[in-house]
């Protein structure tokens, strides 16, 4: 009597041939979002609990509004907050950001030593250690496979994760008029300090002086022969712009027309 055997070829989906991150995934997210900055789209309250958004993509907007009311903000609109620590589990990602919201004294703040009667605390808590707060990315199912733009994706709606030069998160938040002014390198009155030096750079030559009470500071730039320019100053705004022409020996000609 002959006997058989049958084998079975049991395929599973994609998604079940593996149940969790490998740890080369796990370490990939963690340095890929440890110490990345972002620039607040929202305001991200400060919070001890971690504040969920979904991997649609979706945030409970009550419960937000709730921590900022309680705590205040971690970061405001527009401005830049860092990721400080990655926690993985298993369902969930949880960013720790400037440091988390930590308070309430330990131990440590207790404890000081010295020598000769010249005593410090041996904890040395700063600012940042308590303006920060948690976000957690939440999946509907156990984590498999996902990389960091995945993250930063999600994240997209509450915090920008793109590369932004300094200049451009400036430019970003300036009127228009003198942003065109700075985007064509010249000065325009209304104009700080600070605007002015992202115009045209730093002055050859500063000088300042009182008129009728009124403490004014001159900014000179260019060089005979050529064209001069000067900016005069009351307090941090621009007053006045007069430009001319120098020509050798000092000689000037009329004053250029207003741009």
């Amino acid at each position: 009597m002959r006997r058989w055997a049958m084998v079975l070829y049991v395929c599973l989906p994609a998604w079940a041939e593996k149940e969790r991150l490998s740890e080369e995934e796990r370490l990939a997210l963690i340095r890929g979002l440890t110490a990345e900055t972002a620039k607040a789209k929202v305001l991200i309250p400060r919070s001890k609990k971690p504040l969920t958004v979904s991997a649609k993509s979706v945030w409970d907007q009550a419960a937000w509004d709730a921590a900022t009311k309680e705590s205040g903000p971690a970061a405001r609109l527009g401005e830049l907050i860092t990721v400080t620590k990655v926690d993985i589990k298993d369902d969930r990602i949880e960013l720790e950001l400037n440091y988390g919201l930590k308070s309430g004294r330990t131990w440590k703040d207790r404890v000081q030593v010295g020598v000769g009667g010249n005593t410090q605390p041996i904890s040395r808590n700063d600012a940042r250690a308590t303006a920060g707060s948690y976000i957690a990315v939440v999946f509907d199912k156990k984590l498999t496979t996902l990389e960091v733009a995945d993250v930063k994706r999600i994240l997209a709606p509450v915090l920008d994760f793109d590369k932004h030069t300094v200049t451009e998160n400036y430019m970003e938040n300036i009127p228009a008029p003198i942003k065109k002014a700075i985007e064509d390198k010249r000065v325009i009155e209304g104009m700080d300090k600070d605007q002015v030096m992202a115009a045209v750079g730093r002055p050859l030559r500063k000088e300042r002086r009182t008129v009728d009470g009124n403490d004014l500071e001159d900014w000179m730039y260019g060089r005979a022969p050529g064209k001069l320019t000067f900016v005069t100053f009351e307090g941090n705004k621009v007053a006045k712009v007069k430009e001319m022409y120098a020509g050798l020996g000092g000689s000037t000609a009329a004053d250029l027309p207003v741009q």
